[in-house]
């Protein structure tokens, strides 16, 4: 069965292509392509994003919050409808990832997100993580809100798998069509020469990618794909200009037992 939960630390980074060009060859001196990208250069990644209507995740988790989460379904490539997705939740508490992931049909995927209902559970779910995301849907009045497809490289560590580093190019978003299957088409978000550079690690960045990052004058970024997108959003959409500075009072009391929390299930 593949890895369904991860637990690890992760720093963003926005690179020029030249650096990129340099980086990865560098790269390949210490670690291994994904099998995704054994055979294709970079392979593809489709998101729906979920929130409730006045977008409280993704407000609540650009506050910084020590802890916030988040909803989305996951694909490579365009899936057909009976084709098997994942649907996961993303953490982060004090600052570490978590990411809690099921096997799913497609199909399935949209019943259980617009009635809040268990699936019948099949041999290729995971139960656990069924009971957590049907937790989250009680808790929170879900709805899609964001297309974000992106091509991706990702690389392990030849000696270490705790080690990933992945390439995110071509980031296109939408706010309408909101399935996956209707294609894969949208609006840049980045802009035209920039790549963004993730580095996911288990417990400590090892010293040979400290001193490459240092070699080519890589620092850190704060970047979330779906939080730029929704900035994005609200610069376009004069309407809502004032949307951020609304207060977040719809779930505040069940978000403040929520930061009660204090390690992952």
């Amino acid at each position: 069965m593949a890895i369904e939960v991860f637990n690890r630390s992760e720093c963003k980074f926005l690179i020029d292509k030249d650096v990129y060009e340099a980086l990865n060859i560098k790269l390949l001196e210490y670690m291994k392509r994904d099998d995704y990208n054994k055979v294709h250069d970079f392979y593809t990644i489709s998101n729906i994003y979920y929130d409730t209507k006045d977008n409280f995740l993704i407000r609540n988790s650009l506050t910084k919050p020590k802890y916030k989460e988040k909803l989305r379904i996951r694909a490579y490539g365009v899936p057909h409808i009976d084709d098997k997705v994942y649907l996961e939740i993303k953490k982060k508490v004090n600052g570490l990832g978590n990411k809690r992931r099921t096997s799913i049909k497609l199909r399935e995927t949209y019943e259980v997100l617009s009635t809040g209902e268990k699936p019948k559970l099949e041999s290729y779910m995971n139960k656990q993580v069924i009971n957590e995301i049907q937790y989250m849907l009680k808790l929170y009045n879900l709805e899609p809100k964001a297309y974000i497809a992106y091509d991706r490289k990702a690389m392990f560590g030849k000696d270490n798998r705790e080690v990933r580093i992945t390439f995110d190019t071509n980031i296109r978003t939408r706010r309408y069509d909101l399935k996956l299957e209707a294609g894969d088409y949208g609006e840049p978000l980045l802009e035209k020469g920039k790549c963004l550079m993730e580095v996911k690690v288990e417990k400590n960045i090892p010293i040979w990618l400290a001193r490459l990052l240092s070699e080519y004058k890589i620092y850190k970024a704060s970047f979330s794909k779906y939080g730029n997108e929704y900035k994005k959003m609200l610069i376009n959409n004069k309407n809502m200009k004032g949307e951020m500075n609304k207060c977040l009072t719809q779930y505040s009391a069940q978000y403040q037992m929520q930061q009660l929390v204090t390690q992952f299930p």
